[in-house]
This record gives structure tokens, C-alpha cells and sequence, in this order.
């Protein structure tokens, strides 16, 4: 699998990939983090206008999206019951969806993530066990909660190739 630029002829490809996920987050336990109203149309249009807005692909198509932005995210300036394990330079991984028809989207964005930075930070909710797994398993460090622009708490990580 590989990674490129999201273009705006995939946006309903995306869309339809983020359904799939919400749908999954709901089924599996996790109804509140996203629900079926986030992340909006409007949003990932703005993600691929900015240039922010990756795919996961080969070459049967679109198996997973994600947005990856360079720090400092305004979300991970306060940090309750930990700290970062740094202050250097980090990218930031957001709004990571899959598919459903292969395996392996998380590995190959961490991989791809890490080739680019040596400090990668990432959150997700305290109901998504799924990506909690997949994130402990890539070798992200559990630093401590910080809250997203509607206020709930997320499970803050970072990695680290130092």
C-alpha cells in the first residue's frame, strides 16, 4: 500500500470510507466519539483544499484516509495526568479511517508518518479500543488526556525515534 495527497475527485471515496468508520466505532462500543456527524463533508474538503487530506491506496483503490498536519495542534497544548515526551517538532495524525477491506491501514500511516518525523503525536477516545491496540502496538507512548474543541477527553500518545 501507498500514501499520496488526497484529490478532490476521491472526496466521496473518502466520505463513503468515513461512514464505514463511523458505522464500525458505533457497532463496536464507541457511539460518542464520532458518531455519524464527524468528521463532516465540509471538513475533508478543507483537509484536501489544505493539502492535509491523505489516502491509503493500491491499486484496487482507496483503503483508508487520514489527515497529517505539522504541530503544534492547539489541542495538545494542555496535557492532564502526563506530559509529552517532548517538546520537538511533531506531526500530528487525525481523523485515521479504514476501509474495512484490507489490514494494516494504521501500520502502513505509523511507518509512513515515522519516515517523515521523529516525533509523531496522535489521540484517540477512551471507547476506541480498536485504535488504542493499534497505536500501543506501533510503539506510541500513552502520555495522558487532552481535550478536543467540544470539550471531551482523549487518550493523548507520542512516539518517539530517539
Amino acid at each position: 500500500m501507498q500514501i499520496k495527497k488526497a484529490n478532490i475527485t476521491e472526496h466521496k471515496q473518502i466520505m463513503e470510507i468515513y461512514r464505514y468508520a463511523q458505522d464500525y466505532m458505533i457497532k463496536s462500543g464507541n457511539p460518542d466519539q464520532w458518531g455519524h456527524s464527524y468528521p463532516s463533508p465540509e471538513l475533508i474538503l478543507s483537509d484536501i483544499e489544505s493539502q492535509i487530506c491523505c489516502v491509503v491506496y493500491d491499486d484496487d483503490g482507496i483503503h483508508g484516509v487520514f489527515a497529517l498536519m505539522e504541530g503544534p495542534d492547539p489541542t495538545y497544548q494542555v496535557i492532564e495526568d502526563g506530559d509529552w515526551l517532548n517538546d520537538e517538532p511533531y506531526l500530528v495524525i487525525h481523523r485515521l479511517a479504514g476501509s474495512g477491506r484490507v489490514h494494516g491501514i494504521f501500520n502502513c500511516v505509523s511507518d509512513y508518518c515515522k519516515s517523515l518525523s521523529p516525533n509523531i503525536r496522535i489521540d484517540t477516545h477512551r471507547c476506541n479500543l480498536t485504535m488504542q491496540r493499534q497505536i500501543e502496538k506501533n510503539g506510541y507512548t500513552k502520555c495522558g488526556t487532552i481535550y478536543v474543541r467540544d470539550g471531551s477527553a482523549r487518550i493523548a500518545y507520542q512516539w518517539t525515534g530517539e
